[in-house]
């Protein structure tokens, strides 16, 4: 969803705070872990407990395999936020997996069946309307501000934030970050050229 917009910091933790009921662990869980680690909707719901876990440990970092990336180029790894490892620890307590084959979002339809796309954009849906949040919001938000948090955590190295998000193509990367207008006119109107200081241009 290219349209959909990033969300800011008081909205995650709206949000965060927001999932009750009897999936809140499973729904708290797809929330962050798509927000720390800038997955795809589609990556996400491929996870497979045997990926996430080691001796009963959510394991330091995800990895998601080339078949299910977009392209198919190469897998992509992720080291784990502390806050993404502790939403799927609770959930991992609460689902009591009878097998590690079991998806991690696993739908209430079927043995072992993921949510569907639409179901985890109804779930997030339902969540931010309960926060009172507007605008293009969508599961792609959640890539859109992972790109946002960490190009600025890079000190805006284009680069690296490229990496990051596992774009083939940096024009993609790009089309991620907001362009930041002010400090552009900003930059414009603070250009020092060598002239004396009494001086005036020629």
């Amino acid at each position: 969803m290219r349209g959909c917009r990033p969300l800011r910091p008081e909205e995650v933790v709206a949000v965060t705070q927001s999932f009750g009921g009897r999936y809140q662990w499973r729904d708290r869980a797809l929330f962050l872990v798509g927000l720390y680690t800038g997955f795809r909707i589609t990556e996400l719901l491929s996870l497979r407990w045997h990926d996430c876990l080691r001796h009963g440990q959510v394991t330091a970092s995800l990895t998601i395999a080339r078949r299910h990336i977009k392209q198919k180029q190469h897998g992509r790894t992720v080291a784990l936020h502390p806050h993404a490892r502790a939403a799927l620890a609770h959930w991992y307590h609460d689902a009591q997996p009878v097998s590690d084959t079991l998806y991690v979002f696993r739908s209430r339809k079927g043995h072992n069946r993921p949510l569907t796309r639409q179901s985890a954009w109804q779930i997030l849906m339902d969540a931010y309307t309960a926060c009172g949040m507007t605008g293009r919001l969508g599961t792609h938000s959640l890539r859109k501000t992972f790109a946002m948090v960490i190009h600025e955590q890079l000190g805006r190295d284009l680069y690296r934030t490229q990496q990051a998000l596992g774009h083939v193509n940096i024009g993609s990367t790009i089309l991620y970050l907001p362009v930041a207008e002010d400090e552009i006119q900003q930059a414009i109107v603070s250009v020092v050229y060598p002239f004396g200081a009494s001086q005036q241009p020629p």
